[in-house]
């Protein structure tokens, strides 16, 4: 019911833009969030947006340098990646929550999109 986009090869200091397609039921009144997982490491929290995108919350090695928004009419949410560095590679997930409240948990998540790999080169 999500699908992720926009991954690939970039250099250092470069941008990305990733979406998120929703098909199949409407999000637009819930949390919209991105995580990401390293190699030989745990899925950890990026960005989440409320459902009007008036609250938006990042862990802080990203403040500044990526961007999270959602366009309810076509249910996708979007995460524009600036300034990328090589410690940003990993593969990035996409999630809905079921609820109205920001959170950086991926277990309080309810749905899963299959996941787009970034990689930054140094």
């Amino acid at each position: 019911q999500l699908q992720a986009s926009g991954g690939g090869l970039v250099q250092a200091g470069g941008s990305l833009r990733l979406s998120c397609a929703a098909s199949g039921r409407t999000f637009s009144r819930y949390v919209m969030g991105w995580f990401r997982q390293a190699p030989g490491k745990e899925r950890e929290f990026v960005a989440a947006i409320n459902w009007s995108g008036g609250s938006t919350y990042y862990t802080d090695s990203v403040k500044g340098r990526f961007t999270i928004s959602r366009d309810n009419a076509k249910n996708t949410v979007y995460l524009q990646m600036n300034s990328l560095k090589p410690e940003d590679t990993a593969v990035y997930y996409c999630a809905v929550r079921l609820n109205y409240v920001l959170s950086t948990t991926p277990t309080v998540y309810n749905y899963w999109g299959q996941g787009t790999l970034v990689t930054v080169s140094s």
